[in-house]
């Protein structure tokens, strides 16, 4: 029975079904082979997430290595900056006169002053405009660099930087002021690293006492001494603003070079310090309202004006400069001092009487070095440089580039024109005697500066020759096209105006004005020289001899002779501007060429000062002194006669008669027929 029993065959409801051989499995079910696909698709995508995952890291490790190597390289580098906040020692900026003989000694850095010497306002001014998260951040300023990013893409251009405190202190203390990724990358690295080094306040002390300011300075007590007079601890909160607002841009916004510009500038960081909430409405109107009494040593030789120049120049010629310099230029030291003695003189004695309170004065050589430069009648009063920044209407003084264009057209010193009325586009200028002479040649228009007849020269040979003659000379500031251009409505600088005459006393070459020859170190490498080479000829020598011969005539019987040199042979213009707001005389001899201004800051009329009076004073005061022991030249281009002894009197005290054989033969002036 159990035999039976175990070969007993089971039904086939119960039967279990066999084990499938190897080959049978792969014949069953497509609903069983699914499983074996997804396996062959995991061993098919496992080795790219591997092989990414293996990537990232070794190139995170790798990264993190060079990235810590170059950090560690970077900081071993670095200089202690503790240190150079002892390094209290001022570079020592020494500018010598032509002769060899000091101008002026200046140090660039002064004192260094602790953070909590400075007032409040001055701390607070300094972070409203240049970094308002500067204690919460870490050095460096995402947040700030992603605003000044859509402050400037909405402006179009660059309105706002995106560098902390932080950084620029690191750019000031250890690196180049170029323009490359590596720098940007070693500043940041820096940054980051005086964070963790020091203090907020120690980081802003050191910023303070080592930024530039402008005119020479750097840190806030030089800043302050310079522009004020007084220490850093004791500026006002206008002054305060108006520091805090040189650092965008100190050349910029200097009230030594722009009073309108500073002040704009000033009021900018009082908008930033109530948007801060440093300020109230009420405390930023009041504080526009206080002056600001700019303050400067007072020196009596005018040498300040120079050296303010060559300190702003300096940057530009050599970059930055941490050692001793030694900056030789073109200065006359006893024409300088003649120079700003004069002026004040006339300002001190007729100033108030004829409502004039400034002047200005340049004098150059004829290859355009400069040898003296008043910028003012004191310095203390104020080291605005109206010489070098002061735009202003010239008046007649423009007159010869139209009397060029003319001759280069084809008319000459004889050519006969008109003195009538005249319209031009709905225009009609007057003579300033309100009198008309009818036919007149071109040398007696020039003589007696007849408004008519330059109107009609610039109307014939087209206002644009006019434009175009005074920028080949040297006029660099913008010129309308308009015919009042002829009379000189267009501002220029006594600067400029008086270089745009330079060749007129040369022979026809242009030149740049320029104060600087070389600069040394305090070894004696030579930093800088200027190139000597001679300049091009923007005037052919014909129409020099012809322009000489007119403006000759200005000085011998004409608008200047106030101006005349004894024993010298001189020629010149005189210019007023509407209504006597600025009088100007440019002159020159074969030796000198000599610009004077005098006016009103505000642009307040002067009684009846014109060219030929006070400017052609100061003009001759001046020229006799620089022309002592000088040997008479002629005029380049022009016929002279014989030179014989002056008298000792003036020609205004000498001849009543003015234009006489004798009056021309005594002070060696031709009369130009």
């Amino acid at each position: 029975m159990q035999g039976a029993r175990r070969t007993q065959k089971p039904s086939a409801q119960g039967r279990r079904p066999a084990a499938a051989s190897f080959g049978e499995r792969r014949k069953g079910p497509r609903i069983q082979r699914k499983p074996a696909r997804r396996r062959k698709l995991t061993r098919n995508w496992h080795p790219l997430l591997y092989r990414g995952l293996r990537f990232f890291l070794l190139a995170f490790f790798w990264g993190g290595i060079v990235l810590g190597g170059a950090l560690v390289y970077f900081i071993s580098q670095v200089p202690d900056p503790i240190l150079a906040t002892l390094d209290d020692r001022p570079p020592n900026l020494t500018i010598l006169a032509d002769d060899g003989t000091v101008l002026a000694e200046r140090g660039l850095r002064r004192g260094h002053v602790r953070l909590d010497r400075l007032p409040p306002y001055l701390i607070n001014a300094v972070i409203a405009t240049e970094d308002r998260r500067f204690y919460s951040h870490f050095g460096i300023d995402p947040i700030g660099l992603v605003r000044a990013s859509f402050r400037n893409a909405a402006a179009g251009s660059v309105v706002e930087g995106g560098s902390t405190i932080t950084q620029q202190l690191a750019k000031n203390l250890f690196l180049e002021p170029d323009r490359t990724l590596q720098r940007k990358l070693e500043e940041l690295i820096y940054a980051i690293w005086l964070e963790q080094r020091f203090t907020k306040d120690e980081i802003l002390e050191l910023y303070l006492n080592r930024v530039y300011f402008g005119g020479g300075t750097f840190g806030v007590e030089a800043a302050a001494r310079h522009y004020f007079g007084k220490s850093a601890r004791l500026v006002t909160l206008p002054q305060a603003a108006l520091l805090a607002g040189l650092l965008k841009a100190p050349s910029r916004y200097a009230p030594t070079r722009s009073v309108s510009l500073a002040s704009t500038r000033l009021d900018d960081v009082l908008q930033n310090m109530v948007e801060a909430g440093f300020l109230s409405e009420e405390e930023a109107r009041a504080a526009q309202t206080q002056p600001l009494r700019l303050r400067a040593r007072d020196d009596v030789t005018g040498y300040p004006y120079s050296v303010d120049w060559v300190a702003e120049l300096l940057p530009g010629l050599i970059g930055r400069a941490d050692g001793d310099l030694i900056v030789d230029t073109t200065i006359d030291a006893g024409l300088q001092r003649v120079a700003q003695k004069a002026v004040r003189n006339q300002l001190d004695t007729n100033g108030a009487m004829l409502s004039m309170s400034e002047g200005a004065v340049v004098v150059l050589d004829t290859s355009g070095g400069v040898k003296a430069l008043v910028g003012g009648r004191s310095y203390w009063t104020s080291p605005f440089d109206r010489a070098l920044k002061g735009s202003r209407q010239p008046g007649s003084a423009f007159k010869p580039f139209v009397y060029l264009a003319a001759l280069e057209s084809g008319y000459s010193p004889d050519s006969v024109e008109t003195d009538q009325p005249i319209t031009v586009a709905g225009w009609t200028p007057k003579n300033y005697t309100n009198t008309y002479r009818g036919q007149v040649t071109l040398r007696q228009g020039m003589a007696e500066s007849i408004n008519t007849v330059a109107v009609r020269l610039a109307a014939d040979v087209g206002v644009w020759r006019v434009a175009r003659a005074a920028r080949r000379l040297g006029i660099q500031s913008v010129l309308h096209e308009s015919p009042s251009l002829a009379l000189g409505t267009a501002e220029v600088t006594l600067l400029e105006l008086t270089g745009a005459y330079t060749p007129f006393a040369n022979g026809g070459h242009a030149v740049t004005p320029h104060i600087i020859t070389r600069v040394r170190n305090g070894d004696g490498v030579v930093l800088f020289r200027r190139n000597s080479a001679r300049p091009p000829q923007v005037v052919a020598l014909q129409y020099v001899g012809a322009m000489n011969d007119m403006m000759n005539a200005t000085i011998t019987r004409g608008t200047g002779k106030a101006a005349g040199i004894p024993t010298h042979f001189a020629a010149g213009k005189t210019g007023t501007s509407q209504a006597s707001r600025d009088a100007w005389f440019v002159g020159y001899s074969a030796h000198y060429v000599g610009g004077v201004w005098v006016g009103n800051d505000d642009g307040a009329k002067m009684k009846k000062v014109t060219g030929g009076t006070v400017p052609a004073e100061i003009w001759h005061e001046i020229m006799l002194y620089a022309h002592e022991n000088k040997q008479p030249l002629p005029l380049p281009g022009a016929r002279m006669p014989p030179v014989q002894e002056a008298s000792a009197q003036l020609p205004w005290q000498a001849l009543s008669g003015g234009d006489t054989p004798l009056f021309r033969r005594v002070f060696g002036i031709f009369s130009g027929n």
